[in-house]
């Protein structure tokens, strides 16, 4: 297959993390014979710098006309210290998100054996924990209007969803619960909000279109105290933009790393994947940055293309790397750890 990827760097670490899963997925390409042609492109604080904007168009007409986007990560501590900046890296995401019509975050959290007693859980609470969040990506608080009045003294930022908006979301979370075990659980706060009750009635009336599916209803606080007490008991869960971006965070430690978790945005036409962790601009050129997340969001980017003998490739060899002990200092715990090019490297070779 021949594939077109655009490549977004972004900040901080993330060009160093992108830099070993393009390793990973160019010895992938050598592997099954396939063809990848890279496509950098900046975002982010980068963009900002050098073109004024963390979203240029000449980014976008890269994006759009590529098979997908690799993401690595954006955000620079100097706009994160300056309330009153007027462009932000974190702008650039969420017109990319927009432009591209990326309506669908896929969030994954599993443990891995080796690692299970490094979760700031108990290993009896966290063991065969598999679940997937559907985070809508384009509506939302972050979407609507904004501002201030009363001379500054007041601040409102408003929540708006369509029903279109969550069909085409919930549609994409009862057809993976269909591929896994059949179990949806919608999370809203329906006994306090108007677009809660909008989801939660919305998805009702899909319900007689997937029979096979078992769905539950509940709200976001609930589910927050249940991700800590049994995280296993979930499977696929679908939710709205801002109830996701806490809850996908909150469930990303269970596996005792954020340096672990992979994730994609999806639309109706391209996918966009990347680690859920931030730019850790701490760690920037220093060589510590765990690299697996990006790794595994390569794999996830294969599966999407309908390769799932690539993606496995990719699991299997970043599973056998955590078990040998070749992990970044995150996941060391006092052990000799290995810089994020020689993990990067590691798992080239062993492809």
């Amino acid at each position: 297959m021949k594939l077109n990827i655009a490549l977004l760097a972004g900040d901080g670490i993330g060009p160093e993390v992108i830099d070993q899963a393009v390793k990973v997925s160019d010895a992938i390409a050598k592997k099954f014979n396939h063809e990848i042609t890279w496509r950098p492109a900046l975002t982010g604080a980068a963009a900002i710098d050098a073109v004024g904007e963390p979203y240029p168009d000449s980014t976008h007409e890269i994006c759009a006309s590529s098979d997908a986007v690799l993401f690595g990560a954006i955000g620079h501590p100097r706009f994160d210290n300056d309330p009153s900046a007027k462009v932000r890296p974190e702008q650039g995401l969420l017109k990319m998100r927009k432009k591209l019509g990326l309506f669908a975050n896929v969030r994954p959290t599993f443990t891995f054996p080796s690692l299970l007693d490094k979760s700031p859980l108990k290993r009896e609470r966290i063991e065969g924990t598999d679940l997937v969040f559907l985070r809508e990506l384009t509506g939302g608080i972050y979407f609507g209007e904004k501002g201030r009045r009363d001379d500054g003294e007041t601040a409102f930022d408003n929540c708006v969803y369509t029903r279109a908006e969550v069909i085409r979301l919930a549609k994409k979370g009862f057809e993976l619960a269909m591929t896994r075990s059949k179990k949806l659980c919608c999370v809203d706060k329906a006994n306090v909000l108007e677009t809660s009750r909008l989801w939660r009635e919305t998805v009702q009336a899909m319900e007689k279109d997937y029979p096979e599916v078992e769905v539950s209803y509940e709200f976001v606080d609930a589910v927050a105290m249940r991700l800590v007490q049994w995280p296993n008991s979930y499977d696929v869960l679908i939710t709205e933009n801002l109830f996701g971006d806490i809850l996908t965070d909150e469930a990303s430690v269970i596996s005792g790393s954020m340096g672990l978790m992979p994730s994609a945005s999806l639309g109706a036409d391209i996918g966009l994947f990347e680690p859920i962790h931030g730019s850790y601009p701490q760690a920037t050129g220093l060589n510590i940055a765990n690299p697996m997340a990006t790794v595994l969001s390569a794999a996830m980017m294969f599966e999407n293309f309908g390769l799932q003998a690539e993606g496995t490739a990719i699991r299997d060899a970043v599973n056998s790397a955590l078990e040998k002990g070749m992990v970044t200092e995150d996941l060391a715990d006092g052990a000799k750890s290995y810089g994020t090019k020689e993990v990067g490297d590691w798992l080239a070779a062993n492809i």
